[in-house]
């Protein structure tokens, strides 16, 4: 793939070329120039060019950034409302001194060929950090197309990854984040309907509910289906709880309706702490927000406040929020490179919490 010249948000006023090359080897930007573009329609601009990105989450370990995205790569699977399409097969790392700053790749830390029980579609992945051990979490297919979460542990935030021999007991669907508690005390959340298949499950069973991206979502009049939470354990390999469902609720209190397609839960949870509130942020798919709600505790119920992030050119929106030296950023993703579904490429700009607790919603492209 050819390297394109790639300009980082223009907040920060200019950009480098980034080029990965081997991807196994670490490579950093090469130049930093000023920018002279004031036309452009999008917001920020891509961080990667030579290949394709999705899905950023964003960590500060050791005064650092990393971002754990997906890999798009082009695929001759047919594109369909089940996601088949996105048949991503590899993790790359990729870390930054600052969010106006060059970034650098560090190569394939984990691939579907490390993961003893995995077939296909490595989609969006996390990662976390305790007592010095770094876990990437990850959801793939196994041998019967049914996606569950898996976990990979290295003694460094770009690995290398070991991947444990099976998927975490009781996992299913995808998107798995982990947040850490202020008491130390580390949550997943996971799930995602349509090609996510979470509307597969009640109750933490899977039923065969047929195979349209709509068979077993709830009728609109009903409550939409929610992310799921479970505690870890000490050891971050397993559930310490029974996964729970997490409740949304509209301003009067009741239960976001499946039909509410502006705000209800679709995928990409992603849990922040500020000013002492959880604030839950997610994808509403079809209809292509991040949206947020808050709650006073993680496993909620959470009460709908708005939207952090306005639909992005291309049909998924992904994302993660991080705090960077007292600075707010949400890392996403659009097609700007591409102009295709399944090809993306990451990007950051800037985020802020309002005195009042809400937060100023982005629109990431004019």
């Amino acid at each position: 793939m050819r390297n394109l010249l790639t300009y980082l948000p223009p907040f920060c006023a200019f950009f480098v070329f980034v080029s990965c090359g081997n991807p196994t080897e670490t490579k950093e930007s090469t130049a930093t120039v000023q920018s002279t573009d004031s036309t452009s329609k999008y917001l920020s601009e891509p961080l990667i060019t030579d290949h394709y990105t999705a899905d950023p989450s964003a960590h500060v370990f050791g005064g650092k950034i990393y971002i754990y995205p997906s890999h798009d790569v082009e695929s001759d699977v047919p594109e369909d409302d089940l996601g088949a399409h996105f048949n991503m097969m590899d993790y790359h790392v990729y870390s930054m001194d600052s969010p106006d700053g060059a970034i650098t790749d560090h190569g394939k830390v984990l691939g579907a060929e490390d993961i003893p029980w995995a077939k296909r579609q490595l989609w969006a992945p996390d990662a976390a950090e305790k007592n010095g051990t770094y876990y990437l979490y990850f959801p793939a297919k196994d041998e019967n197309d049914i996606f569950k979460i898996g976990v990979a542990v290295g003694d460094s935030p770009i690995g290398p990854f070991t991947a444990q021999p099976k998927p975490i007991k009781g996992s299913y669907s995808i998107d798995p984040s982990v947040f850490e508690d202020s008491d130390g005390t580390y949550y997943m959340y996971f799930g995602g309907i349509w090609g996510g298949q979470l509307q597969k499950y009640r109750n933490n069973k899977f039923e065969d509910k047929g195979s349209a991206p709509t068979d077993g979502l709830p009728a609109d009049d009903q409550p939409a289906l929610g992310p799921i939470i479970a505690k870890m354990n000490d050891d971050m390999l397993e559930f310490a709880e029974t996964p729970k469902e997490i409740k949304i609720l509209d301003e009067n209190g009741k239960e976001l309706l499946n039909g509410d397609n502006d705000r209800r839960f679709f995928e990409a949870a992603w849990v922040h702490k500020y000013g002492g509130t959880y604030y839950l942020s997610y994808s509403t798919g079809d209809t292509h927000f991040i949206a947020y709600a808050t709650s006073d505790n993680p496993y909620g119920p959470f009460t709908y406040k708005g939207v952090v992030l306005n639909p992005v050119e291309g049909w998924t929106n992904h994302h993660s929020i991080v705090e960077v030296d007292g600075n707010w950023f949400i890392y996403y993703h659009d097609t700007q490179l591409s102009g295709k579904t399944h090809l993306r490429n990451i990007k950051v700009a800037p985020m802020k919490h309002f005195e009042d607790g809400s937060i100023q919603t982005i629109t990431p492209v004019k």
